[in-house]
C-alpha cells in the first residue's frame, strides 16, 4: 500500500470530466458484470468500464513530503472497513490546523508522518455502507467527527472520550477529507438535516469547539461574556452567545474585518485588545464580566481574561499557546476564585446534539462567517486568503 501511495503521489492528476465523481458506487457484495480479478476504477466510472490498473485513484490535497507545501494529486482509493462508510466529499472547511501543516511548522514536524491526505472538517454523501453497519444507509447526507477515538479506555468509558489518549485525528494521524472520498468509522458519522447544506455541515467541526468552549460548565442566559480572539471559531462563539441570551457579549481582537464578523454574528460591543478593559467596566459597573471565552492563545490575552473576569467568574480556554507561558497563580485564579476549563475538541457527543438543536432553532445561522469558497485546486489561494487575515471561514468546493 505505502509503495501504490508514493507512486500515485508522484504523479500530476489527469483530467477528469466532473460528472466522473458524480456517479454511484456498488454497495460490498453487490453484484457486477465485470469480471471478478478487475477492479472498477472511479477514474473510469461512466467512462470505459473496467480496468485493472491497481492504481485505482481519487483526487486529493496531499502533505507529500515533510517540508512546506501542499500538492494535488491522485492517491489509492479509501480502503473502507467494515465498520466504516465511504463518504462523497461535498464540502471541506480549511482550518489553522492545515496551515500549520502546510508550512511545516515545529508543531507540525514533531506530530505528522507523510504522506497523507490533509484535511479533517467536512461534510457529504454516503456511498457506500460496510457490512457492520447498520445505522447509515447509502444517500445519506452526513458529517462526521474527525477525531478517532479508542472507545475502550477509562476516559472514553466515562464520558470523556473528547480526551482520549489514543485518538488519531483525520488529516493529522492519518488520511483526511480534503478528497474526492474518504472512509469513516460510522460510529463518527452525524446525519445532516435535509435543510443543512452541505457548507454548514462542513464546518460542524470548528463550530463544535466553539459551541463546547461556549456553552461546557457555563450559564449564558443573562451573563456578561467577553471573547478574546475572533477567529472563526471566535466568531461563532460570539454567535452562540447571542443565540444562547447573553445579556452582553463584547468580543475582542485586533483585526477589523473580523470584529465586523462578529458584529454580524451578535457582539454587542467590539473592541481591540487596549479597549477591552474600558468596554468591561462599562457594560459590569467595574465588576467584570462572568464569563471570559480565551480563543486566540495569545499570553497578553490570557492575562486579560483573568483581569476581567469577575471574582468567581470563569474562564474557558481555548486558545493555545505558542510556548510555555507564566501564570500568576494567586493573583489571577486563586485569590479571585475563578474556574477554568480547558476546551479540547468537542464533547462526544453532547456537542453535536447541542449543535443541531441550535441549527434547527434558527437562532444561530453561522453562514455569514464562511467569507472565501475554492475549488480544491484553489488551495493556494486558500492557504493564502487565511494568511491574509481577510478571511472568516475559508470552504472548499469538492463535489
Amino acid at each position: 500500500m505505502a509503495a501504490r501511495w508514493r507512486a500515485c503521489c508522484s504523479r500530476a492528476p489527469p483530467r477528469r470530466a466532473p460528472s466522473h465523481r458524480a456517479a454511484p458506487f456498488p454497495r460490498p457484495g453487490a453484484p457486477t458484470t465485470f469480471p471478478p480479478h478487475l477492479r472498477v476504477c472511479r477514474c473510469a466510472v461512466g467512462r470505459a468500464g473496467p480496468t485493472s490498473d491497481p492504481r485505482c485513484c481519487v483526487k486529493a490535497l496531499v502533505k507529500t513530503e515533510a517540508r512546506a507545501g501542499f500538492a494535488l494529486r491522485d492517491v489509492p482509493e479509501p480502503t473502507m472497513k467494515d465498520n466504516e462508510v465511504l463518504i462523497r466529499v461535498k464540502r471541506a472547511g480549511v482550518c489553522g490546523t492545515d496551515v500549520h501543516i502546510h508550512e511545516w511548522d515545529a508543531w507540525a514536524q514533531g506530530r505528522c508522518k507523510p504522506p497523507f491526505v490533509v484535511g479533517h472538517e467536512f461534510a457529504g454523501e454516503v456511498v457506500q455502507v460496510g457490512s457492520l453497519v447498520t445505522d447509515v444507509k447509502l444517500g445519506d447526507r452526513v458529517t462526521a467527527e474527525g477525531h478517532i477515538v479508542c472507545g475502550r479506555c477509562h476516559l472514553c468509558r466515562t464520558g470523556n472520550s473528547h480526551v482520549c489518549p489514543n485518538t488519531r485525528i483525520i488529516g493529522v494521524d492519518r488520511d483526511g477529507c480534503f478528497a474526492e472520498f474518504i472512509a469513516m468509522p460510522a460510529t463518527n458519522v452525524w446525519h445532516l438535516d435535509d435543510n443543512i447544506p452541505y457548507e454548514i455541515g462542513g464546518i460542524h467541526d470548528p463550530m463544535g469547539n466553539a459551541f463546547h468552549t461556549a456553552l461546557t460548565g457555563t450559564t449564558i442566559p443573562g451573563a456578561t461574556v467577553l471573547v478574546t480572539g475572533c477567529g472563526p471559531i471566535g466568531i461563532f462563539a460570539v454567535g452562540i452567545c447571542a443565540a444562547a441570551g447573553a445579556s452582553r457579549v463584547i468580543a475582542s481582537d485586533v483585526n477589523p474585518t473580523r470584529l465586523a464578523l462578529a458584529r454580524q454574528m451578535g457582539a454587542h460591543d467590539t473592541v481591540t485588545p487596549d479597549q477591552a478593559e474600558a468596554a468591561v467596566r462599562r457594560a459590569t459597573d467595574g465588576l467584570g464580566v462572568d464569563v471570559v471565552l480565551e480563543m486566540s492563545g495569545v499570553p497578553a490575552a490570557v492575562h486579560q481574561a483573568f483581569a476581567l473576569v469577575r471574582d468567581g467568574g470563569r474562564v474557558q480556554m481555548l486558545g493555545i499557546p505558542s510556548k510555555p507561558m507564566e501564570l500568576d497563580l494567586a493573583r489571577e485564579i486563586i485569590f479571585k476564585g475563578v474556574t477554568i476549563y480547558g476546551v479540547v475538541g468537542r464533547r462526544m457527543y453532547d456537542t453535536w446534539i447541542q449543535m443541531t438543536q441550535f441549527l434547527r432553532s434558527r437562532k444561530f445561522d453561522p453562514t455569514p462567517v464562511i467569507t472565501h469558497r475554492f475549488p480544491l485546486e484553489g488551495f493556494a489561494a486558500a492557504i493564502h486568503a487565511i494568511k491574509s487575515g481577510e478571511a472568516g471561514k475559508v470552504v472548499f468546493e469538492i463535489g
